[in-house]
């Protein structure tokens, strides 16, 4: 059985070392050797991990990196993004998680709110590394400049619980990044939420997961698995074909993704559905998602009882609202119900514009309560109290509450459609129906009616007769624009970045 789950503030460095003393011999299985770790091997252990992280502290000390400093880590997207940062909590530094695909221009700005950083890529991100225009104010650290760097003596030096101890940042959906100010505490109460949640699993079994490692979401999922003492099993790629190979030969017992993940992979389910028949648990993270994609991995699931947890959340708030969905009743679901909040963690409510409270049924802006709120965005505090009703937060999401108080997600505030009661609801209506389709995603002309974007699932032609057949009856649609897959413009946790698009399609004259 496990522990009983209580709440303690989260230090990354602090909580490694006591899982890999607690259990030295558990598995963490590799599937890619990383150029920051290249002493690990495919299947390394709790123990041997620890030893590496704290060697690559002592190199990242010989840079003159030490307590308080801001560390910005901007690397290809792996699993040792998030080894970096314990090591670099080690020394008692923020860690700043970027996404790699963010340009030069964002960390100049980065750069400039941190006024004093170093900056850690690799040949991924070194072009834009060299582009950057703040070279005075921020120190730069190849991985290959890293493990081949002299150890130095080194003692851990770790931050108080309740100063800032790790930064993530906004999608950039709506603009530049903003960067989000997390404590040892406010991590804490989120881990504490995770665990309550890994315990009704019943047993350890392997934990597969593919996330953006700069999400605030993976350090609070490894934190949580790990103290339990879960093996862990990060998905470097998300290529069908490399996740038919790994969930073969491993098979994991639990997998998580984000939502666009797990409908680029549901043909892969639905044509070879052993490749996930180990899963008893799906976890999506901190998103909606389309019912026809849950009912493929549930049905692919060779377990008596699989569950397909969706969990609803935001980078400032943690995870949020929850809910698990069986094969029984996926029929009869509302994709858009996600649940109700963790009790005496997290809880939502709808309000309008001002902060007043709404009844059920009535649409208005999704307000969250989390003891894991985030304290503030770094250098921009007066953008954050924007949000701030007393206890509340403002999350930008559009929706209400259900008489049952459960939580129907509709939108992001910026994307309501005034002709759509929900644009979410209705792409995902779609890719119920139309299993040619890989993503539907529905903007506004420069009238601000609906226009609709397509990708078609690989080796699919676009079927013409469904799709009109399929939207006869509903809000008029715009003859829809189709768009490679890959060149639907995307956040680091593969959110459409439906501003952007909007802008740069009409730049072009296609709205």
């Amino acid at each position: 059985m496990f522990k009983e789950i209580t709440y303690r503030p989260l230090n990354l460095y602090s909580q490694f070392k006591e899982a890999a003393e607690a259990f030295p011999e558990t598995a963490i299985i590799l599937d890619k050797v990383y150029e920051a770790f290249p002493q690990l091997s495919s299947e390394s252990t709790y123990q041997e991990v620890h030893e590496a992280i704290v060697e690559t502290a002592s190199r990242l000390a010989s840079f003159g990196i030490s307590q308080s400093d801001k560390v910005m880590l901007y690397k290809s997207t792996s699993f040792d993004t998030y080894l970096l940062a314990v090591a670099v909590t080690y020394l008692g530094a923020v860690p700043v998680m970027v996404s790699y695909h963010l340009p030069s221009s964002t960390l100049d700005v980065f750069a400039q709110r941190l006024e004093s950083s170093f900056i850690i890529y690799d040949q991924e991100t070194m072009e834009r590394v060299t582009g950057m225009s703040e070279k005075e104010t921020t120190r730069p650290i190849s991985l290959r400049e890293l493990v081949l760097a002299d150890r130095m003596e080194v003692v851990e030096n770790l931050l108080p619980e309740d100063v800032i101890q790790y930064m993530t940042h906004t999608s950039g959906t709506t603009g530049i990044p903003k960067l989000i100010c997390h404590t040892g505490q406010t991590m804490g109460w989120r881990v504490a939420w995770q665990q309550t949640i890994f315990v009704k699993m019943k047993k350890p079994g392997l934990l597969a997961f593919h996330i953006s490692p700069v999400h605030s979401r993976y350090n609070i999922g490894i934190s949580s698995a790990i103290n339990l003492g879960f093996p862990i099993f990060p998905l470097s790629s998300a290529r069908a074909q490399d996740v038919e190979d790994l969930l073969t030969l491993y098979k994991p017992m639990a997998l998580e993704t984000h939502p666009n993940n797990f409908v680029q992979w549901s043909r892969l389910a639905k044509e070879k559905p052993d490749v996930f028949s180990s899963i008893q648990f799906y976890h999506s993270t901190f998103d909606a998602i389309n019912k026809a994609t849950m009912k493929a991995f549930l049905t692919a699931s060779k377990d008596s009882q699989p569950v397909f947890m969706q969990v609803y959340g935001q980078s400032e708030c943690g995870p949020m609202i929850l809910r698990y969905h069986r094969l029984e009743d996926i029929d009869e679901t509302n994709a858009r119900d996600m649940g109700v909040g963790l009790a005496g963690y997290t809880q939502a409510r709808v309000a309008d514009e001002h902060g007043i409270m709404l009844p059920a049924g009535q649409n208005g802006h999704i307000h969250l309560y989390s003891k894991g709120r985030a304290v503030t965005y770094y250098k921009e505090d007066a953008r954050f109290q924007e949000n701030v009703y007393g206890d509340w937060w403002d999350s930008g999401d559009y929706g209400c509450l259900t008489e049952n108080g459960t939580l129907l997600l509709k939108d992001r505030q910026v994307d309501v459609i005034d002709q759509i009661d929900s644009n979410l609801a209705l792409e995902d209506m779609l890719l119920d129906q139309l299993d040619f389709l890989s993503e539907v995603v529905i903007i506004r002309d420069r009238e601000g009616r609906p226009q609709p974007i397509l990708a078609l699932v690989e080796e699919e032609e676009m079927n013409w007769n469904a799709w009109w057949q399929a939207v006869t009856d509903l809000p008029f649609l715009k003859e829809p624009i189709i768009l490679a897959y890959e060149d639907i413009p995307r956040t680091a946790t593969m959110k459409v970045q439906r501003l952007q698009m909007e802008a740069s399609l009409k730049e072009h004259g296609h709205l």
